[in-house]
């Protein structure tokens, strides 16, 4: 029985047809069923790869076995997107960098050769990734529901005035806040929005929520890290322009009296990663911890 790639892809970038020739090959040789969102087909056949065996595919399988492997071509954005999909699924993500900054699809592009072969070769690490479920309830009603690999963020538009919510953890009263938002990260999200609001970075292995306010009205109110096993509750008061953003990709306009429930996901992540990528060593690279 043949096994099956879910290939997710940055199609605009200009290295999508050359990364494709150059990974592709070991995966057709080996017979491996490929799907793929329809708008990679054409960057597909331009690569010159045969065309009868890219099954274009939107949903990635939804619905039936779940794939052996996805592979994401792109950025950091890119991979969040795949790790939406691939979410409670159970099929590991494999990143190679096509974009700029390259937290999560650690392996730079000109190394994809070399991934591609560890890979076969079962040398690649397997990291465990919390992911972060998030509800948003209006009037009792579940309204919008996704699973996360980074944030849940709650934030006003740009003219609006500042926001006031209360934060609930573990079902205990935590705090009234007054600010331009709040950020809920995942350890793989804390060195994203959160790290800008001046939270704390934290290890992918930690079983831990960091919850960052933004802009807050009072100087005591600072970046907070609690267990995952604690689930949030964030309501929100009255107020205009605000939204609920998941992974800074998928957007909810609030209304006054909205909840926003966040716990961890029944099930985690799997990022393949060359262990000679540790991710003290990606901090030193893409943070410059090795620079004066």
């Amino acid at each position: 029985m043949s096994r099956t790639l879910a290939l997710v892809a940055k199609t605009k970038s200009e290295r999508l047809e050359a990364t494709l020739l150059a990974v592709m090959p070991a995966f057709l040789e080996r017979h491996w069923r490929i799907l793929g969102h329809p708008d990679l087909q054409p960057s597909w056949v331009h690569a010159g790869l045969p065309g009868d065996r890219f099954q274009p595919d939107a949903a990635l399988g939804l619905g039936e076995s779940a794939p052996d492997l996805c592979l994401v071509l792109g950025g950091d954005g890119t991979l969040l997107g795949a790790a939406r999909q691939m979410s409670g699924r159970g099929t590991p993500i494999l990143g190679i960098n096509l974009g700029s900054l390259g937290f999560l699809t650690a392996h730079p592009v000109e190394e994809t050769a070399e991934v591609v072969r560890l890979y076969f070769e079962d040398r690649l690490a397997r990291e465990s990734r919390s992911m972060l479920e998030a509800e948003l309830v209006r009037n009792g009603q579940v309204v919008g529901k996704q699973c996360v690999l980074n944030d849940a963020v709650i934030n006003k538009g740009s003219l609006a005035r500042i926001m006031e919510f209360q934060l609930q953890i573990d079902g205990c009263d935590a705090a009234t806040i007054k600010a331009d938002g709040l950020i809920v990260a995942t350890p793989t999200g804390s060195t994203a929005y959160s790290l800008s609001a001046g939270g704390p970075i934290l290890h992918p292995a930690l079983d831990a929520w960091v919850i960052s306010p933004i802009c807050p009205h009072s100087l005591t109110l600072r970046p907070t890290v609690v267990p995952s096993s604690l689930s949030v509750s964030i309501t929100v008061g009255d107020t205009e322009d605000a939204h609920l953003t998941m992974d800074g990709q998928l957007e909810y306009p609030l209304q006054p009296g909205d909840r926003v429930e966040l716990r961890k996901a029944a099930a985690d992540l799997i990022l393949l990663q060359n262990p000679a990528l540790p991710f003290f060593r990606v901090l030193q690279q893409k943070l410059h911890w090795n620079t004066r």
